[in-house]
């Protein structure tokens, strides 16, 4: 198990130019769990994880990691702790995949030193994880954008941080791929105590692997808590503006969102 670090916004206010996107917002991240922030599209998702990752600077309040500003550390020292797979990585040309796996080890390493024994295992490790060991030599280029995806994880696993941060990690995975990564990343918070905050799009899958979700609205949380108290019919037509009925998925025992379309009212 990991050490438990701590993440939290307080106050956070977050602009881009003359427009507020995040507007005081507080927050507190459990420890150890899996956290799943949705919401419309504009709604401040991607622009909470970047600031969480300490990519964008508040205009006010803070993100605070084990207790200080994140702002205030040294940045290798929150690379070792803070992982991110940010929503369109692009890798060097010509890259080969294990290369790219390879560099979530930067962090861990000195200025100059050798690679050790348990950072080519880890990197091993992080490509059998995402089901991309037989890809290991091939350029990243001529992968499938699915491929791609799963290569991307593999780099974040290999940087063995404590608390990792993914936004929309399923883009571009097809149904039983999108349910492997979340099955891995369940499988890290479960065996490792990593502390997992992703973007999702599909709210069934988020409330099936969410141990807390957080349902954000014009740049403020709009509900936070486990997936059975925030999935309600009511939520979900404030937050996405779309008629639907709630379920029990009849797998997980979670809320299941079924939309409403004008065709289809009875």
């Amino acid at each position: 198990m990991t050490a438990a670090h701590t993440l939290a916004a307080e106050g956070l206010t977050l602009t881009y130019g003359d427009r507020t996107v995040i507007d005081a917002l507080d927050i507190e991240i459990a420890a150890g769990k899996i956290t799943t922030i949705v919401g419309a599209n504009g709604c401040g998702k991607s622009t909470l994880l970047r600031s969480l990752a300490r990519l964008m600077s508040p205009s006010a309040g803070q993100v605070i990691l084990d207790g200080r500003s994140v702002h205030s550390l040294p940045t290798r020292e929150v690379a070792r702790v803070l992982g991110l797979l940010p929503q369109s990585p692009s890798a060097p040309e010509g890259i080969a995949v294990a290369d790219l796996v390879g560099r979530g080890r930067h962090p861990h390493q000195r200025a100059l030193a050798r690679w050790s024994r348990h950072d080519y295992e880890v990197v091993a490790d992080a490509l059998a994880a995402t089901g991309t060991t037989d890809l290991a030599d091939r350029s990243v280029d001529e992968l499938s954008g699915g491929q791609r995806q799963r290569v991307w994880i593999a780099m974040a696993l290999a940087q063995e941080t404590d608390i990792l941060l993914l936004d929309e990690p399923t883009t571009f995975l097809d149904v039983a791929h999108q349910v492997e990564v979340l099955d891995l990343l369940t499988d890290l918070s479960i065996a490792r105590g990593t502390t997992i905050v992703m973007v999702l799009h599909d709210l069934n899958l988020a409330a099936r692997y969410a141990d807390e979700l957080i349902a954000m609205k014009d740049g403020r949380v709009h509900a936070a808590g486990a997936p059975r108290d925030v999935v309600t019919a009511d939520l979900v037509h404030d937050v996405f503006g779309l008629a639907n009925q709630i379920t029990i998925d009849p797998v997980s025992g979670t809320p299941m969102v079924t939309p409403i379309g004008r065709h289809h009212v009875r």
